[in-house]
């Protein structure tokens, strides 16, 4: 059973989300699709209190990303395509075949569940949007739901049109085209996906061995679990099969991870990384503001075991105890996190307000980390749409507090 320490497991686990590397590179193009099959997926959120999820995600690796790249890259190139892993995410076009299998399970799954919900109308009103898209091209949720039939049943109210327009889109039979600001444009999936990929098709089989072995490779490391909560397109048993089998191949090996707290968790890696664990590079020491839907962060349990940081959805309390919200942004700095931020883009002044800022318990905030933080902020503006930063008063709080 191999031994890794828990510095060596950071630097494998950072490396394999892009944030070994020095965060460089023109973050638009063929770069900008190499980084999202990189990575797997980019996860994508309406919270826009600094930038966007997917935004700040892509812009901790490439620094010279802005919005519009992502864009492009979806909406005119088709190099990606938005759909469903644990949540809503942009996931590279080439990995659409492998999508099919989480279509017709949710069309399955999602079409019995939904009919207990809305009545058995439900199903005929999917039908209706189909047609309308269909005869009318891309259309978003209020456009369909401010219609009224001249004999309405209740299908032309929000919540059935929108829950139809979803329930297409979960089952491959639309696909999002576009976002206009964060409102999403369905339109069928033929008119959407290159053919390259649309035409494409795979066994069920090969898309399970497929998942678990593109997961490891973009996790370093991990249990069956994990590998399967990944992509979120096939079971835990069939992650844990997938682990059976390629055990008794060779094709992957069992290590234990000391975690930050002492405690040991038996995880898989493949064989070549533990050829070169010693060789681990050094995450560069800049700080870097992320995303909490970040890729190294979105496993809050996981995040907690490596790094021995606890983010969790807090309620404000007073003043005198931890008082952390929900969109309070992780900082990262070598393989460390360092601390929590509040900042905001207050976009109508220019002005990127940081309101407060909670150093993790043994981390001391002296001039260098200062000006490591200064450094990033102003990397930060023009992402935020600001021209100068604002620190609050009183805004460096009491260390772990």
């Amino acid at each position: 059973m191999h031994q890794i320490d828990t510095k060596t497991a950071r630097r494998l686990f950072l490396e394999a989300h892009a944030l070994a590397d020095r965060p460089a590179g023109p973050g638009k193009g063929a770069d900008l699709a190499a980084m999202v099959q990189r990575l797997g997926f980019v996860q994508v959120d309406s919270v826009n209190t600094l930038a966007r999820a997917h935004d700040l995600i892509l812009f901790a690796r490439r620094p010279s990303y802005r919005p519009d790249n992502l864009r492009h890259l979806n909406d005119r190139d088709r190099a990606t395509f938005e759909h469903w892993t644990h949540d809503a995410s942009v996931i590279p076009a080439a990995f659409f075949p492998q999508w099919r299998l989480k279509f017709a399970r949710d069309r399955a799954r999602l079409r019995e569940r939904w009919k207990d919900w809305h009545g058995s109308a439900f199903h005929d009103e999917i039908e209706t949007v189909l047609r309308h898209v269909t005869d009318h091209g891309a259309v978003h949720s209020a456009e369909i739901g401010e219609k009224r039939a001249e004999k309405s049943t209740g299908w032309w109210d929000w919540h059935p049109s929108k829950i139809a327009l979803e329930y297409l889109w979960r089952s491959g039979e639309l696909a999002i085209t576009r976002r206009e600001g964060f409102r999403k444009f369905y339109d069928l999936t033929e008119r959407v996906i290159p053919p390259e990929h649309l035409n494409a098709h795979l066994p069920e089989a090969a898309v399970i061995d497929w998942a678990c072995a593109a997961a490891l490779d973009r996790l370093g490391f991990a249990t069956s679990g994990e590998l399967a909560a990944f992509f979120d397109l096939i079971t835990p048993a069939e992650a844990r099969g997938w682990a059976t089998r390629s055990l008794q191949q060779g094709a992957v090996v069992e290590a234990e991870i000391t975690c930050a707290d002492g405690a040991l968790r038996r995880v898989l890696l493949r064989p070549e990384t533990v050829d070169r664990l010693a060789d681990m590079p050094d995450p560069p020491g800049r700080l870097r503001v992320l995303s909490p839907f970040d890729p190294v962060l979105r496993d809050r349990k996981r995040a907690e075991r490596l790094f021995g940081f606890h983010y969790r959805i807090e309620i404000f309390v007073p003043e005198t105890q931890r008082r952390y919200g929900y969109y309070v942004f992780p900082m990262l700095e070598g393989d460390r996190i360092v601390g929590r931020v509040d900042i905001t883009a207050d976009r109508q002044a220019g002005a990127l307000r940081l309101r407060a800022l909670w150093p993790e318990a043994g981390v001391r905030w002296g001039h260098g980390r200062q000006a490591r933080l200064e450094a990033e902020l102003d990397r930060l503006l023009p992402l935020a749409g600001c021209d100068r930063v604002v620190f609050a008063d009183g805004w460096l709080r009491a260390p772990g507090a």
